[in-house]
């Protein structure tokens, strides 16, 4: 079980909980912290001062005076106008990640909630209820507002949900999770919706998919450099460590070991008149360690996020309540951007390599388009087109979302992160980097196939028995959508991983 203790939470405390369905609770220490904060601005509520979000407005409206007696109609007017998203839903995973992240701030004790309130999200949570969060509405500034918006307005029993793969209405997710609804006190409104959640939810979620994503890539590149009869001394250790980049030495590792005891490799050691290979095959390392350095950038915002409190106002503990910046989404919007551009030159290089791979004048001696038959067969030819169009798609989804600021509220909000769009695109570069090496994948195995009576290394060797299980060998043509999406597959659930690390060894 996950424990909100109010000192921040892990990377894998949040996978467990959006995907694996980890139970989460609140403990003593939070609860404790989260009735002090409460008392504060049950106080200030009850005082003359104007106090932000609490006695006044909100956004360029802060300094509309709100009389006592309708502030805690203002808290759920707040939800339910800032609830104005629109679009298909966002996926289960980042709205479990998106309440998990907003229960952790308020645990913190720096949002004046009660403890009540971050025990109703959690009983969403448990009862495996998610409410119902169109895809746009957020500009990443003063968090993700309308995302977050939507996950409250069910805790007020409004909205809608799903539960048993139904969508339901709030009152009936309530009911579902086995709590009332919400009346919402003091600053809580605003407390729910001020936070970076969503964004960094799906920048944790798209960090764990990358880091397996990266190793993939490495066993591709390895299969492509043995497939196109390329050499493996660009990764050796000692040439490697002339240039101390962290993630580079830790793909040339993989790759020599996924290369390991390779006849194919062996057999053109010497005697072989090319100088050196494209830099496609010998560049692998300095490109997909590159990512990886990305990814260890990233990784570290969003642990540091993970030990946030994100809100504005905040509540201090010695009982000041200061408005501040922290739910400006920029630091969490340039690592998504950053991590975009990172999948798309991944992807590049893997696709030249495939297309190197089915052309017979680059191939050293593979058929045109690794077809026994070419001409009336054409091979593997489509699978790379399909291959080029995602990459294409990944470099239209390099550019930048967080240069796009667009100002808002009247110019009190002048200047947003647009970190929500980061990691919405971010997501999408995944999936596609998936598909990409999907297709190296196919198109290597059918190249190492064919080198036959040559025998492949034993870490390659392995994942291409793994592949043959799902996807048939060289022969005629055949429908090739089916065998790609077996490929796509086997990327995506682990298996390949899974086989070529229990071949060598864990790779890095």
């Amino acid at each position: 079980m996950v424990q909100l203790t109010g000192t921040g939470l892990t990377a894998a405390d949040v996978i467990a909980v959006a995907r694996g369905g980890e139970e989460v609770e609140l403990a003593p220490d939070a609860r404790a912290a989260m009735d002090a904060s409460a008392a504060v601005v049950a106080r200030l509520a009850e005082g003359a001062e104007p106090a932000y979000g609490v006695s006044t407005g909100f956004g360029s409206l802060a300094n509309v005076t709100i009389a006592a007696e309708r502030r805690d109609e203002l808290q759920r007017a707040l939800v339910r106008s800032h609830a104005a998203g629109m679009g298909d839903p966002v996926e289960r995973e980042v709205v479990r990640a998106m309440i998990l992240l907003r229960a952790r701030t308020l645990a913190m004790g720096y949002s004046g909630a009660r403890p009540v309130v971050a025990e109703t999200m959690l009983a969403l949570l448990d009862a495996d209820v998610t409410p119902v969060v169109p895809e746009y509405g957020s500009l990443g500034a003063s968090g993700d507002l309308a995302p977050l918006a939507h996950c409250a307005l069910v805790l007020l029993g409004e909205g809608e949900a799903i539960a048993g793969g139904e969508r339901v209405t709030g009152a009936q997710a309530l009911e579902l999770a086995g709590v009332g609804p919400l009346t919402l006190g003091p600053k809580e409104g605003l407390a729910l919706i001020n936070g970076t959640d969503g964004m960094l939810g799906m920048l944790i979620l798209a960090a764990h998919d990358l880091e397996a994503l990266l190793r993939v890539a490495d066993v591709t590149a390895a299969m492509s450099v043995e497939a196109l009869m390329g050499t493996d001394r660009a990764f050796a250790e000692d040439l490697v460590a002339l240039r101390p980049q962290p993630g580079q030495a830790a793909s040339a590792a993989n790759l020599r070991r996924v290369l390991a005891e390779s006849a194919i490799v062996a057999s053109h050691r010497y005697g072989d008149d090319r100088v050196q290979d494209a830099y496609s095959l010998r560049c692998a390392p300095q490109v997909n360690g590159a990512a990886r350095d990305a990814l260890g950038h990233a990784e570290r915002v969003a642990a540091a996020e993970l030990r946030s409190a994100i809100d504005n106002p905040m509540v201090l503990p010695d009982g000041r309540i200061e408005s501040c910046g922290n739910f400006h989404g920029m630091p969490l919007a340039f690592a998504s951007d950053f991590l975009a551009i990172a999948v798309a030159e991944v992807g590049g290089i893997a696709e030249r390599r495939t297309d190197r791979l089915l052309d017979a004048s680059r191939s050293h001696g593979l058929p045109p388009f690794l077809s026994p038959d070419a001409g009336v067969n054409s091979g593997l030819m489509l699978a790379q087109y399909t291959q080029a169009a995602l990459v294409a798609e990944n470099r239209r989804l390099a550019g930048p979302a967080s240069t796009g600021s667009l100002p808002t509220s009247a110019m009190q909000e002048d200047h947003v992160s647009m970190g929500w769009a980061a990691a919405r695109k971010l997501r999408t570069a995944l999936r596609n980097l998936t598909r990409i090496l999907a297709v190296e994948l196919v198109c290597a195995a059918r190249g190492l196939d064919l080198r036959d009576p040559l025998e492949s290394a034993v870490g390659s060797a392995a994942v291409r028995r793994v592949v043959r299980e799902r996807v048939a060998g060289p022969g005629a043509d055949r429908w090739l959508a089916p065998e790609l999406a077996a490929a796509e597959e086997l990327v995506r659930s682990g298996a390949v991983l899974e086989a070529v690390e229990a071949a060598v060894g864990a790779l890095a």
